[in-house]
């Protein structure tokens, strides 16, 4: 009687998204992710998932829904003219939920590698759902009104990155047993204000 290859799936999952995080998404060998699942067919992974690609975008739909689920209720709260610092707090709470649990954590290790991905931001990927993200951004990338167009989408890019990646740190801190300096509800509202600060900080430029 044939396996069930709903194990095979999930085992293989459970190695990439662990190695993708602890080494690297490029980094990890998918021959290493094949023998941590315990398989003995190299194709393993190519055969139930089609590529390394199409297993990062299995890993990101499985975290990112419920995350956009979060965000949506959040976002859902706000009045019709929201400030910023609400908006981004609909974009950290969800996020840094994440951090408390080892698979959250791991996730979020993993989403800060893809930050050269976030310019391409309003390009979804095949297979996700993060239409609440989509929205949230869309709405801060008009703030502030004054700035030129260009100046406010590179600083929106700038806050992805600096949100995901300090979000990815804290995880990695955690996930060594290092001892935190802000309790997690600091954390959360002191990475808000910075993000509030890369958006709305003085500019030079001309509007």
């Amino acid at each position: 009687m044939p396996r069930d290859s709903t194990e095979t799936r999930a085992r293989l999952q459970a190695e990439a998204e662990r190695l993708f995080a602890e080494q690297g998404v490029w980094q990890a060998g998918v021959g290493e992710i094949v023998a941590a699942a315990g398989q003995r067919n190299a194709s393993a992974l190519t055969y139930h998932f089609g590529s390394r690609e199409g297993i990062l975008d299995r890993i990101l739909a499985e975290h990112e829904e419920p995350i956009d689920i979060h965000r949506g209720g959040l976002l859902a709260e706000l009045d019709d003219d929201p400030s910023t610092h609400a908006l981004l707090d609909a974009l950290v709470r969800p996020m840094s939920a994440r951090l408390d649990h080892e698979r959250g954590r791991r996730y979020l290790r993993i989403v800060a590698q893809l930050a050269s991905q976030f310019s391409t931001w309003r390009e979804a990927r095949s297979g996700l759902e993060h239409r609440h993200l989509l929205r949230a951004l869309d709405l801060l990338e008009r703030r502030p009104a004054h700035l030129p167009e260009p100046v406010r989408r590179e600083r929106l890019v700038a806050m992805m990155q600096l949100m995901t990646s300090s979000l990815a740190e804290r995880a990695r801190l955690l996930d060594a047993g290092d001892d935190a300096e802000l309790s997690g509800a600091d954390y959360e509202a002191n990475l808000t204000d910075m993000l509030a600060g890369v958006l709305e900080a003085p500019a030079a430029l001309p509007a």
